[in-house]
């Protein structure tokens, strides 16, 4: 499982939309749908909100776990 994978997973698990996340984090829900389309990654400091947010490490989100 990549990072986009993770990201939308968790983001459903939380009951959150692309748009709320992404207010969460000041960002765009464009920026969110990159992330999880895999057309982009977010800076360090979005990884720690993310990380924060989902209450997982950011050693999680970055290492890719094969399905």
């Amino acid at each position: 499982m990549d990072l986009g994978e993770k990201i939308l997973k968790l983001r459903k698990e939380k009951g959150l939309s692309q748009e709320a996340l992404a207010e969460q984090i000041g960002t765009t829900r464009q920026a969110v749908s990159k992330w999880e389309n895999n057309q982009g990654f977010p800076e360090t400091e979005k990884l720690l909100q993310l990380s924060n947010i989902f209450e997982v490490s950011t050693d999680f989100l970055l290492k890719d776990e094969k399905s």
